[in-house]
């Protein structure tokens, strides 16, 4: 993945996340909802990102995902992926993101959200390290304290995650576990 430089500034604020949050649509997948004749829906989703937040987990900060939309395709990639907390049809997030605060004990300084819509902008200005992803809406981009290279779906999951990652000192020990 393509590496983000780590403004001084980006690497304070990473270094401090003890959870990471993630849109669904847009992010995990490059935004395109699929409907079968039967209604049933489906997502596809990149290995890539994946991967990335497996490692994040490993590196022990802990994840969540917040969507709109309900489905079991996310329940089931959320279970897969071992992600701790997941929030589906939920509209607003900055609720969600208030209970699930409460519950784990942690301040917005604390939280790395990546979203790509309006609904997501609340969350992003108030966390601690709020990200678009490049595929963002314009005006979500503007107002994110950073921006991936990669589109939703894409890996920008990925950079997001190997971001934190970097900043914490653990990057490079979860890469050269594969050596």
């Amino acid at each position: 993945m393509t590496k983000q430089a780590l403004t001084p500034e980006l690497q304070a604020r990473a270094a401090k996340i003890k959870l990471a949050i993630f849109d669904v649509d847009g992010v995990l997948t490059d935004g395109k909802l699929y409907f079968l004749v039967d209604g049933s829906e489906f997502k596809t989703f990149n290995t890539l990102d994946g991967h990335g937040i497996k490692l994040l987990i490993q590196s022990g900060v802990r994840t969540a995902i917040i969507t709109g939309r309900k489905t079991p395709v996310v329940e089931r990639r959320a279970q897969n992926l071992g992600i701790q907390h997941l929030y589906q049809g939920r509209e607003d997030k900055l609720v969600v993101l208030d209970e699930l605060l409460g519950e784990l004990g942690l301040d917005y300084a604390e939280v790395a959200y990546l979203g790509d819509d309006l609904p997501d902008l609340p969350v992003i200005r108030r966390v601690g390290l709020g990200m678009a992803v490049a595929s963002a809406d314009p005006f979500v981009r503007e107002h994110a304290f950073a921006v991936t290279q990669a589109k939703g779906g894409e890996g920008a999951a990925r950079e997001f995650c190997e971001l934190i990652m970097q900043a914490q000192g653990s990057l490079e020990a979860a890469q050269a576990a594969y050596l």
